[in-house]
C-alpha cells in the first residue's frame, strides 16, 4: 500500500463499505466509496426509491457562548438571527471580498449554540479561519467536533417511510431544513430533513461507534423498497441534476456568492458581515459574470475546466458536467459573462479541441415532484 493510501482518513463505516464490495477512491483526504452497484444504478435508486450514503467525512464545527450568534453572523452570509432552535439554513463562509471560504449548513441547536457542517476537504482550513475570525468575541469559542459524529444520508422518495420504521420521531411533521433529536434503531441521534441529491430525505448524525449498526438497520428496513448503498459518484450526478453547487468546482475563493447565483443565501438586511460591502456593491451594479446551466446539443460531455466559446471567443469555463442517468441529457454549469447569460443562447464547449454545440438553460435541471 502506498504512503498516499495509508495517509487517507477512514470513516467509521470503512470496513462496512469494503464488505459491500464498494470501489474506494481518495476524496478530500478520505478513502471513500465512489460506487457499489454502479453510479447509474445508484442514481436511479435515489430518484425512484432511496439510496443510503455515508457522508461521515463532512466536518462539524460548533460555536457556543453568549456571543455565538454575533460570531456566526460575522463569518457567514445568511442571517442566522432568523433561525429558530431546530432550524437549519444553507450559507457561505465569506472572505472580506465576498468570495467563498466554503459553503456550509448552519444548525441552531440553542439560542447560543450553533453547529456548522462544512466540506470534508476544508475542515482544517475552515476551522483555522473561523477561530481567527471569532477571536474578537469574548464568549464564542469554536470547537472542531468532527470526530464526535458519523453522518448517514438516506435520500429518495421512500426515505421517510423506511426511516420512520426505525424511529418514533414524527418525520412527516418535520419541515425541510429542520431537525430533531431522538432514536434510530435504538441509538440516540440527530435527524435533519436535508440532503444533497434534490430528493426528499434525511441526514442522521450518529455516534461513530454505532454508525455500522444504524447503517445496517437502515438497509434492512429498506429491503422491501429495494434501498441500496450509494457512493460519491451518484451523489455528484444527483446534485448536478439538482443544480447544487460543489465547492472547488462551482465556487471557490475566487468567486463571489452572487457570481455563483446564490444571492438568496445572503442576509441583505443584517448588519455587517465578511464581504458585505463588496456583495452589496456587486448587487447594485450587477456581477460581471454568472454561473449558468448548459445542455449539450451535440453528442459530447462538458467536463470541469473545458472552455466555453461564445461567438467564437473563449469567454467562460465549465465548472461541472456529466451525462445524467435520470434526465438522460449531457448537462453542466459554467461561468459566462452576465451580459451573455440569457437562456437559449447558443454556445460551444471546447471538448479536447472539438467544438461541441450547447445552449444555456435555466436551473435547476431537475426538480422533484411535490406530493
Amino acid at each position: 500500500m502506498s504512503d498516499t493510501q495509508t495517509a487517507l482518513k477512514q470513516t467509521p463505516l470503512h470496513a462496512t463499505h469494503l464488505g459491500h464490495k464498494a470501489r474506494m477512491v481518495p476524496f478530500g483526504g478520505w478513502d471513500m466509496p465512489v460506487e457499489y452497484s454502479g453510479i447509474t444504478d445508484e442514481h436511479m435508486a435515489v430518484r425512484t426509491r432511496a439510496g443510503l450514503f455515508d457522508v461521515s467525512h463532512m466536518g462539524e464545527i460548533e460555536i457556543a457562548g453568549a456571543d455565538a450568534l454575533a460570531a456566526v453572523q460575522k463569518i457567514s452570509s445568511n442571517d442566522a438571527a432568523r433561525l429558530a432552535i431546530g432550524q437549519i439554513h444553507y450559507s457561505a463562509l465569506t472572505t472580506p471580498a465576498g468570495t467563498f471560504v466554503d459553503d456550509l449548513l448552519v444548525y441552531r441547536l440553542a439560542d447560543d449554540h450553533f453547529l456548522l457542517v462544512v466540506n470534508a476537504s476544508n475542515i482544517e482550513k475552515d476551522y483555522a479561519w473561523i477561530r481567527g475570525q471569532v477571536a474578537e468575541f469574548a464568549d464564542a469559542p469554536a470547537v472542531n467536533t468532527s470526530n464526535r459524529y458519523a453522518l448517514l444520508a438516506l435520500q429518495g422518495p421512500a426515505a421517510l417511510e423506511v426511516l420512520q420504521t426505525l424511529t418514533s420521531v414524527p418525520l412527516a411533521e418535520m419541515k425541510y431544513y429542520w431537525f430533531a433529536t431522538g432514536e434510530v434503531a435504538g441509538v440516540r441521534v440527530t435527524i435533519s430533513r436535508t440532503g444533497y441529491t434534490g430528493e426528499d430525505g434525511f441526514e442522521v448524525f450518529v455516534p461513530p461507534a454505532q454508525a455500522a449498526h444504524v447503517w445496517q438497520a437502515m438497509l434492512r428496513a429498506g429491503e422491501a423498497a429495494n434501498v441500496i448503498p450509494a457512493g460519491l459518484g451518484a451523489r455528484d450526478t444527483l446534485r448536478l441534476e439538482a443544480s447544487m453547487r460543489l465547492f472547488g468546482n462551482d465556487m471557490d475563493e475566487t468567486t463571489t456568492v452572487l457570481e455563483a447565483g446564490l444571492g438568496w443565501i445572503v442576509g441583505w438586511k443584517k448588519d455587517a458581515f465578511n464581504g458585505a460591502e463588496v456583495l452589496r456593491a456587486q448587487k447594485a451594479a450587477g456581477a460581471d459574470r454568472t454561473l449558468v446551466g448548459l445542455e449539450m446539443v451535440d453528442r459530447a460531455i462538458a467536463r470541469h475546466g473545458y472552455p466555453v466559446m461564445i461567438d467564437g471567443e473563449a469567454l467562460g469555463t465549465v465548472t461541472s458536467g456529466t451525462q445524467t442517468p435520470f434526465l438522460k441529457k449531457a448537462i453542466g454549469m459554467a461561468y459566462v459573462p452576465a451580459a451573455m447569460a440569457e437562456p437559449d443562447r447558443q454556445i460551444h464547449v471546447d471538448v479536447r479541441g472539438r467544438l461541441a454545440a450547447a445552449r444555456i438553460v435555466p436551473m435547476p435541471f431537475y426538480k422533484r415532484p411535490r406530493s
